[in-house]
């Protein structure tokens, strides 16, 4: 996938520079992954040399943070989640976690951004994740499993569903609301501890 070659002028403020290098990195990540793509690249692609980059960015993650601070609020997600957390409500902090992922209307950029973010080990959303998971067993609401696979599992399991349909054209059949909730149910359902039941004795003599 070739990326357009961002055009420059010789009186470019700082503010145009930066947003220049953030439409070619935004391009290019889209296109190749956070991995895959190189601060050479990004800096050919804008038009600038590779020192003017590190200028403004001091490293590739910092470059990619910004990308996503211009397209989502991710600060404001995790703020809701963590408030979710705090309450114990396993239901909304995985309802939005998945409502992030699933939802209508997403800048395709974003959405390979947001897709090779998760496929190459985004650390943002597995680590709240896990850690979350990890106070649930804690204090003995979820069943004793690994963390880490656990969120692995859950953010594998919305960022395919996106795959399919927004990568692929799969067509759903249900409403992003609908799907959202289907997939937090057979989630928590498979991760919840059952509450023990009593049972009755029959008053037989042995």
């Amino acid at each position: 996938m070739s990326v357009p070659r961002i055009a420059t002028t010789s009186r470019i403020t700082s503010q145009e520079r930066q947003a220049s290098l953030i439409a070619a990195a935004a391009s290019l990540f889209a296109a190749k992954g956070f991995n895959g793509t190189t601060t050479k690249e990004i800096a050919k692609a804008a038009g600038v040399s590779e020192a003017l980059v590190f200028k403004y960015f001091p490293t590739k993650r910092a470059l990619y943070a910004a990308i996503l601070a211009e397209k989502v609020t991710v600060s404001a997600l995790l703020g809701a989640v963590e408030e979710a957390a705090k309450k114990r409500d396993d239901h909304r902090v995985f309802s939005l976690i998945a409502s992030y992922r699933i939802r209508p209307g997403v800048d395709p950029t974003l959405l390979r951004l947001l897709l090779f973010s998760a496929l190459e080990g985004d650390k943002i959303f597995y680590e709240h994740v896990a850690a979350y998971v990890r106070t649930r067993i804690d204090e003995g609401a979820f069943r004793d499993v690994d963390p880490l696979l656990a969120a692995r599992a859950f953010i594998g399991m919305v960022v395919h569903h996106r795959l399919l349909h927004e990568i692929f054209g799969v067509p759903m059949h249900r409403s992003h609301e609908d799907t959202v909730e289907t997939y937090v149910e057979l989630f928590l359902h498979g991760l919840t501890r059952p509450t023990p039941t009593r049972t009755r004795s029959t008053g037989r003599a042995s």
